[in-house]
């Protein structure tokens, strides 16, 4: 079975910049997802998108507008998660699965967190990222899962979580 890679950790600590530099120089297809946050705010409001992992360019678009938030709270649409985020998570054997980030938002999205779990139950690699310090079951399942090692990033390790997973992709 495979050993599925979790990077989990808090806000702005690198878990985006690790993935990146992780799937440098790859050769294999990249599915699953990838989180940002919308060019524009409104009404100190900023919204949030998923788009194709392997994607090229980035849309936004009410289809994967995935929520909300301004700092404090954030409003989640689950609907999106489970139509546009699960076709995300289509993939084949041939490529790796990137998951960049998993969180709070999709707590309630039950299709979309059912195949986050079916996909770190099978043999296709998976790279994702993972919010530390709530206490959801969702993510408490995906930082607990038998398949993924999960690895905790602050600033001060980064770099020495680079220099560890760098070859086991």
């Amino acid at each position: 079975m495979a050993r599925h890679i979790i990077i989990a950790g808090k806000r702005h600590v690198g878990k985006t910049t690790l993935v990146n530099r992780l799937l440098e120089g790859q050769s294999r297809p990249l599915y699953g997802f990838r989180t940002a946050a919308g060019k524009s705010m409104k009404k100190g409001c900023r919204s949030f998108f998923i788009h194709p992992a392997g994607a090229l360019t980035r849309t936004e678009t009410e289809e994967n507008h995935i929520g909300d938030g301004n700092g404090i709270q954030r409003i989640a649409y689950p609907e999106a998660f489970d139509n546009y985020g699960v076709r995300c998570l289509e993939a084949a054997d041939d490529g790796i699965i990137v998951m960049d980030e998993l969180g709070f938002m999709e707590q309630d999205a039950e299709r979309f967190c059912s195949r986050v779990l079916e996909l770190l139950d099978g043999d296709i690699p998976v790279l994702a990222t993972a919010k530390s310090g709530h206490d959801i079951d969702f993510l408490n399942k995906i930082l607990s899962h038998p398949n993924a090692d999960v690895y905790y990033i602050t600033i001060e390790n980064r770099d020495e979580l680079y220099e560890l997973l760098k070859d086991r992709l």
